[in-house]
């Protein structure tokens, strides 16, 4: 995946000082580098059972809906609050500068269906322990995790221990 890193571009200091960001819209804009993860995302559940993927928003958005084609499975958003029509289940968590929320439809997974979350970045876990429970609390299997980035740096993957986590590119620093 050193090749997927080619196509990502660090900003120094952003959002605050003495964070590196690493910005996926230079991935994504570039033909190979956008086919490249797709295909890569696929690749890592290829050939087990998923019935949903759920796209967490917004990076999410753009790699779950491509990913639940290439697998056969459908397409579910995970939404900030007051964005979905029907009735909603909803969870809140902690970031690290304050808290969040995120909701589904309540018929959007049903009891037993295996559900892959799939999103841009694991960082320090809140948010996709979040959409974990939310996926548990409506009856649904958690089949994995999958990212395009991990930064093994953070505590976000010890969040996440006892499940099925996979991610593309890693930064250790």
């Amino acid at each position: 995946m050193d090749r997927l890193k080619h196509f990502i571009r660090e900003v120094p200091d952003f959002p605050k000082p003495g964070i590196n960001f690493y910005d996926i819209t230079t991935l994504l804009k570039h033909p190979e580098g956008l086919r490249l993860t797709v295909d890569a995302l696929a690749k890592t559940f290829e050939g087990e059972r998923v019935d949903v993927v759920l796209g967490v928003e917004a990076r999410g958005f753009i790699f779950a809906p491509a990913l639940a084609y290439s697998l056969g499975a459908g397409f579910v958003p995970v939404r900030k609050p007051k964005k979905l029509p029907a009735e909603t289940a909803r969870i809140s968590y902690d970031l690290e500068y304050g808290q969040d929320t995120l909701e589904i439809h309540r018929d959007a997974i049903v009891h037993g269906q295996r559900v892959l979350i799939a999103d841009d970045l694991l960082a320090t876990g809140g948010t996709a322990r979040a959409v974990v429970d939310l996926v548990e609390s409506l009856g649904g299997e958690v089949a994995g995790l999958v990212f395009v980035v991990e930064l093994e740096f953070l505590p976000g993957r010890q969040k996440l221990e006892g499940y099925d986590v996979r991610s593309l590119i890693k930064y250790q620093s």
